[in-house]
């Protein structure tokens, strides 16, 4: 078998229906869209969600909730989290290298959850902490250096 030998396999390939040329093309006259009507028509779709006029369901449906916008750039990092970071000096890079935070991560909150037994220093502007997560870190023997870039 050589590469400009090779073909498709029999069957595999159907050649395009060409509509609109003919009866004995076999899809001549409404070309297969029935009768008339709106979806006969050239351009003759309407948009997502239309139901003829009739309010459409999304809009019937109250609104529930808040979606932050900056959520995908904030995360929440408990003190069991901390214990999973190998250095001792955390900010930002770390937290993501260790995988704790995701990826699109640009700033980290430290929340009192769980406990935390080794020494650790928080250290940038994008790593800060709540008043009993930084309680517990300095009880642990450790501290928080806020506003200092990574």
């Amino acid at each position: 078998m050589r590469l400009n030998t090779m073909k498709p396999g029999p069957g595999s390939k159907r050649k395009r229906l060409r509509v609109g040329r003919g009866a004995s093309a076999g899809q001549g006259k409404t070309c297969g869209k029935g009768g008339k009507g709106q979806k006969a028509r050239k351009g003759g779709y309407h948009k997502v969600g239309f139901e003829g006029g009739q309010v459409p369901l999304q809009r019937r449906l109250p609104k529930v909730g808040f979606r932050s916008a900056i959520r995908k750039t904030r995360a929440e990092v408990t003190l069991t989290d901390l214990e999973k970071v190998k250095a001792e000096l955390i900010d930002l890079a770390a937290l993501l290298a260790a995988s704790v935070v995701p990826a699109a991560t640009e700033r980290a909150k430290v929340i009192l959850s769980g406990e935390i037994k080794r020494k650790v220093t928080l250290q940038g502007p994008a790593v800060i902490a709540t008043k009993g997560a930084r309680a517990a870190i300095e009880k642990a023997g450790g501290r928080i250096e806020e506003g200092k870039a990574a």
